[in-house]
């Protein structure tokens, strides 16, 4: 969309056209929707998430600098809507025994016939505390200091979530590798594929060289 036509329609939201808000909601539905489904368990609640973060899109839009990109500014503001859902649900899985995965090495790491979609649908079948703090800092970016806050958690708490991520991606990549056809299936469980957003360009091998080891 042309910056000047995204413009008018912003400015028609802010008088709370109604046309308007329908218009901005069916062109970002797609990229809300796919940075929501990266922090819930599944598409119902990844909707949820969407329509209150496009709730406070509205509600904010009034204070939106025009300056900075509009797809930045409301990608933020649905990554900060999901943790807010996060916290009000109050299931932080902060301690798990992973007494398998503390023993599997990077060595043992079996990517090579790994499809992108699966190794995304591997990091949403995370543990809710894990998934978040991986994808805070893995795909958005964050320090571990910058998620312990928004988080209310512990900076060290942070980053065992984070080494627990990694060690149970590892387990899934290795359980997919030994399928005959190379394809994670999660034992006949069906995901939906999750698009890695905020101008970061994922593939399996990046998140694999990067994150995983």
């Amino acid at each position: 969309m042309a910056e000047r036509n995204l413009q008018e329609l912003i400015e028609g939201c802010i008088r709370q056209n109604r046309q308007s808000q329908k218009e901005l909601y069916k062109l970002y539905y797609g990229y809300a929707m796919a940075i929501c489904l990266r922090y819930a368990n599944d598409r119902d609640e990844a909707a949820g998430i969407m329509n209150q973060g496009f709730f406070k899109v509205f509600k904010y839009l009034k204070n939106y600098d025009e300056n900075r990109p509009f797809k930045i500014w409301l990608g933020k503001i649905m990554t900060n809507t999901a943790i807010d859902h996060y916290r009000a649900a109050a299931r932080m899985a902060v301690v798990e025994e992973l007494d398998k995965a503390e023993n599997v090495s990077d060595v043992d790491m079996a990517d090579k016939r790994l499809n992108y979609n699966d190794l995304l649908s591997m990091i949403q079948r995370l543990p809710r505390a894990y998934r978040l703090v991986f994808n805070l800092f893995a795909i958005e970016g964050y320090t571990h200091e910058e998620i312990a806050d928004m988080l209310a958690i512990s900076t060290g708490a942070s980053k065992s979530n984070l080494h627990k991520a990694r060690q149970k991606l590892k387990l899934m990549i290795l359980a997919a590798d030994r399928n005959d056809n190379g394809n994670y299936n999660g034992g006949g469980i069906q995901f939906t594929p999750i698009v890695a957003m905020n101008g970061i360009h994922l593939n399996q091998n990046y998140i694999i060289n990067n994150f995983l080891r």
